[in-house]
């Protein structure tokens, strides 16, 4: 054999392996394509199955909150309908949000007191066995998840108090308004009460705000409202609320 056909058969040689270097590596980029395209894919199936998960959740919440939205509108339609004639005399309103407010101060305590005044509690054996009879109607009563007292004072503690203990004298004194308030309700000698004892203590609760939530003379917030920031406050909480909350964690 000549040496040229021995430099042409090496030369054959290393084409072919490079032939095959090339073919494997077209196969293995290929493949590579091909698993792409089904991981694409894969995730394309993931994102719609998440899509139509995120409809169903926007509906879900949907039909509940217009289910809250009725509700709350009957509620207040009705919680006015019992109270409207006494807001006045009681110095009390009822929010959009059906929250009823005693506003008096000077009816409610003592200042810097926890200890319920005579005619707060007149006030209270009047309007807690009505606004029971309302919110334990069969239209409501399985709707709702809390009924809700809270305390509310000012945010002033005398002349020379440090901010600190500002804050904590009006939380300690608006959580004892607030469980005082609880148990003179809770006590009160009514039907509609006593009838309803197993079902208060499950939903029946009393809160001490402070002076987290002030109110103002004006529109700015920058004059605190002393008078008005010292209030009692009841407030209704539906199951439908806690069931958007649900949906949202769960989405």
């Amino acid at each position: 054999m000549k040496s040229s056909d021995s430099e042409w058969m090496s030369i054959s040689d290393m084409m072919s392996g490079l032939m095959l270097i090339f073919m494997f590596i077209a196969i293995s980029f290929m493949l590579e394509v091909q698993e792409d395209k089904e991981q694409v894919e894969e995730s394309n199936k993931k994102l719609k199955v998440l899509i139509e998960e995120a409809k169903k959740a926007k509906k879900r919440i949907k039909d509940i909150a217009i289910t809250y939205n009725k509700d709350k509108k009957e509620l207040n339609k009705d919680l006015h309908k019992e109270f409207f004639k006494d807001l006045l005399k009681w110095e009390a309103e009822i929010t959009q949000d059906n929250i009823i407010v005693f506003n008096s101060p000077t009816v409610l305590f003592e200042n810097g007191k926890s200890r319920i005044k005579k005619d707060f509690k007149i006030i209270l054996n009047d309007f807690f066995p009505r606004y029971i009879k309302v919110l334990s109607s069969s239209k409501y009563k399985n709707e709702i998840d809390e009924i809700r007292i809270e305390g509310h004072t000012s945010n002033t503690w005398g002349k020379k108090t440090s901010s600190y203990n500002i804050y904590l004298n009006n939380m300690r004194l608006s959580q004892s308004r607030a469980n005082n308030v609880l148990s003179y309700c809770y006590t009160i000698n009514s039907s509609s009460v006593k009838n309803n004892i197993n079902w208060l203590e499950k939903h029946f609760r009393a809160n001490g705000m402070a002076f987290s939530k002030l109110k103002y003379l004006d529109l700015n917030s920058t004059m605190t409202d002393n008078i008005k920031s010292r209030r009692v406050e009841f407030k209704v909480q539906m199951k439908t609320e806690d069931k958007i909350y649900k949906i949202l964690k769960a989405s």
